[in-house]
């Protein structure tokens, strides 16, 4: 018998997808604490769904996919967190460079980057130059990311480069994000319903999905099933007519 994910998938209609996706990814250590583990575990636990969601999205055309792994404030975090954070994210991007560059995805990062250990950024620099050429998926990674400050660093370096007012487009030319599409989709897990300093500019007529299912738990079924859900809402735009009409 067909499992609930290639139900789900059969339900998606490929030629209205949303063109970027982006993932609040929240609920491991509620995940670790309800079976008597430490926060890390629940950590480790969420690379599969990680894996889970970027092969889900390259395999029905996902244009763009962003994923929040790491912000500004994490920092705040017991330093024993914050190390086993940097070295999973070190692993996966080494583990997992192969698979990515074989299915043609594009790995990218956005963020204070430069701010990381020198070891965790040279990882990072390694796979960003491997996967460079690949022209499928965009996958990127926020880390050491804010909302707040990717806009503060936007403002600055306009100020070195450039006089007199600017438009909204020309402003987003100097996000992290320029060159791609804003996101269509924010998918935010464990039921928390914030946005948590995540892509303030870029988010501004996302439509925003929330699942109570914890990060480390989620599959490529939610996916489907956020994805569905954006297909069926109306998108105004702010207008008085919905600019783009999903029914099924």
């Amino acid at each position: 018998m067909p499992n609930k994910g290639s139900e789900l998938l059969f339900q998606v209609d490929r030629s209205a997808l949303p063109a970027h996706i982006a993932i609040i990814m929240d609920g491991n250590g509620r995940w670790a604490r309800k079976r008597g583990l430490p926060r890390v575990a629940g950590h480790r636990a969420g690379i599969s769904a990680v894996r889970q969601v970027v092969e889900g999205s390259a395999e029905i055309g996902i244009p763009v996919l962003t994923l929040y792994a790491f912000s500004v404030e994490n920092w705040k975090r017991p330093q024993t967190e914050v190390s086993v954070l940097m070295q999973l994210l070190k692993e996966y991007v080494h583990k997992e460079l192969d698979n990515l560059h074989k299915n043609n995805i594009q790995f990218r990062t956005i963020g204070r980057t430069d701010e990381l250990d020198p070891s965790v950024q040279a990882e990072l620099e390694r796979g960003i130059a491997h996967t460079r050429n690949n022209t499928g998926m965009i996958f990127n990674v926020a880390l050491n990311y804010g909302g707040r400050a990717e806009i503060v660093d936007a403002v600055n370096r306009i100020l070195q480069t450039r006089k007199g007012s600017i438009s909204e487009n020309e402003f987003a030319k100097y996000l992290y994000t320029a060159g791609l599409p804003d996101p269509d989709l924010l998918i935010r897990t464990s039921g928390e319903l914030r946005i948590s300093n995540f892509l303030l500019w870029q988010i501004a007529y996302a439509e925003i999905w929330v699942t109570d299912t914890l990060w480390p738990d989620f599959e490529k079924k939610h996916l489907y099933e956020a994805i569905i859900a954006f297909q069926k809402r109306e998108r105004r735009y702010g207008g008085l007519e919905p600019q783009l009409v999903r029914t099924r």
